[in-house]
């Protein structure tokens, strides 16, 4: 009753949240989004919305302080490119500039408030990220000082062995291994199923299963389903001197029940799976001499090295597997292979 005939005004924060809210498509395909033309405005990722939610409230707590009068959040859209130029000039408490990726992630997050699109003279325009400028797990940080190596081998090694997310470790149940018999038994059954008989189950599983068979010379006995940022699924496989001891450990977990009940806070995730990148970089290889020169350079007329991979800027010169490359991007849970080379792969 107190507030009747009042006019409720919603904050600037409200207005931001029911936004950011109403985008949520948690468990939507992003794929069938991009066909139909509606991606842009929908979050598929619980994690994507709370590091867009967590930038956003920086932006709007700023909003409220340089311009009071500023209520509505589409009299805010002015101050975006202004925000994010002061961002670009901000240093953290070490005194370095924030990262191109900390000012690319927050131009991502207002640019999905506010719908700006790519081709928005106004949209801003953030620094390029750069290799040499990476900082993640490459150098100690504070964190490191309360990780025990020591304490922590077994769960570094599983790690290490799996290429496993953070969340993909938090979600793997006893379940979740699979040997590569009873995926090659089950590949066998699938595609020997008539097209009307194979089901929307069917069909995800037969895609999963035909990606292990890009890895051969050799083959894993063991892989690993995982289901992770966006809900991405693959089947990682099980690598490196402790594969056996990984697979005991699965092995040994009920399979409704957790493998890890505790993942350190203070791990070096992202290091790890850089570790597994290398390792499964490594095993697959092949010597860029035994790369076949396979296809024809329309300009020259010449014969080149379609599968070989020329890095570029800080790392021109050198040259990798492109399929060995592939391979780490597919057990990694990544698209591209260019992030895989910029990200993953070091001292090659």
């Amino acid at each position: 009753m107190g507030r009747k005939n009042k006019k409720y005004v919603k904050t600037l924060h409200q207005q931001a949240y029911e936004t950011l809210k109403s985008m949520q498509a948690f468990g939507e395909s992003k794929k069938e989004a991009m066909k139909n033309g509606t991606s842009s405005t929908k979050i598929f990722s619980f994690s994507t919305y709370n590091t867009y939610w967590k930038h956003i409230k920086y932006f709007i707590r700023w909003v409220q302080e340089y311009d009071p009068t500023c209520t509505t959040l589409k009299k805010a859209r002015k101050y975006v490119p202004v925000w994010l130029r002061i961002r670009s000039t901000q240093t953290t408490a070490e005194g370095n500039l924030l990262s191109a990726w900390t000012i690319q992630t927050e131009a991502a997050a207002l640019n999905k408030l506010y719908g700006i699109k790519p081709d928005d003279p106004n949209r801003f325009q953030p620094p390029k990220r750069m290799r040499q400028n990476i900082k993640r797990s490459r150098t100690s940080v504070k964190r490191d000082l309360h990780f025990s190596l020591t304490n922590n081998d077994v769960f570094i090694k599983f790690c290490q062995g799996t290429g496993l997310r953070r969340m993909g470790i938090q979600n793997l149940h006893g379940k979740d291994l699979f040997s590569s018999k009873y995926i090659a038994k089950e590949l066998l059954r699938l595609t020997s199923l008539p097209p009307s008989k194979i089901s929307t189950e069917d069909f995800r599983w037969l895609q999963l299963y035909k990606d292990t068979q890009l890895f051969v010379n050799p083959t894993p006995e063991y892989f690993i389903y995982v289901k992770e940022k966006g809900g991405r699924e693959r089947l990682a496989p099980v690598i490196g001197i402790n594969a056996n001891q990984i697979v005991e450990r699965i092995k040994r977990t009920a399979l409704n029940e957790k493998v890890w009940l505790h993942v350190p806070k203070n791990a070096d995730i992202h290091s790890y799976r850089s570790d597994y990148a290398n390792t499964l970089y490594k095993l697959y290889a092949r010597p860029l001499t035994e790369i076949p020169y396979d296809k024809i350079n329309r300009g020259s007329g010449k014969k080149y090295q379609s599968d070989v991979y020329f890095c570029r800027k800080d790392e021109a010169g050198k040259k990798l597997d492109r399929h060995a490359m592939l391979l780490c991007s597919k057990a990694l849970g990544h698209n591209r292979i260019d992030v895989v080379a910029n990200n993953y792969l070091r001292g090659l």
